[in-house]
């Protein structure tokens, strides 16, 4: 049985996207942002980007990226944390819970609870894929 993605509900989505998230491991393609054209991103941030329509959450990580509070972290853990009330906060830390940046996001649509990228080596990607 196939099912209609965009007919699905918020609850469906979420779990659909977060049970394919499981096979990233690893990435064999990589992909350019056009506006942020130094950086890459992984076949699982493709995804979560197309299926969960959130390329604003990798323009925000990227466009970010020359704040000099995160340009010389040489690993991001950047996370995204939606409460009920669809306002999200996203996060990033040097990977030592040390908290470099923080920015509310008074709403949005994103499915899942969280989500959590690394950027390391102007390469942004899920933990898996790490």
């Amino acid at each position: 049985c196939i099912m209609d993605k965009n007919k699905m509900t918020p609850e469906a989505k979420a779990a659909y996207i977060q049970g394919e998230l499981r096979n990233y491991c690893g990435t064999e393609t990589w992909f350019r942002h056009p506006l942020f054209c130094k950086y890459l991103y992984t076949e699982g941030v493709k995804f979560v980007a197309e299926e969960a329509g959130a390329y604003w959450l990798l323009e925000k990580i990227l466009s970010n990226q020359i704040l000099p509070e995160i340009k010389g972290e040489g690993f991001q853990l950047w996370k995204l944390a939606v409460d009920d009330n669809k306002k999200a906060v996203l996060t990033c830390d040097d990977g030592n819970y040390n908290i470099v940046y923080t920015e509310t996001i008074d709403y949005t649509d994103f499915p899942l609870e969280s989500i959590t990228f690394y950027f390391t080596d102007s390469v942004l990607l899920l933990p898996s894929e790490y």
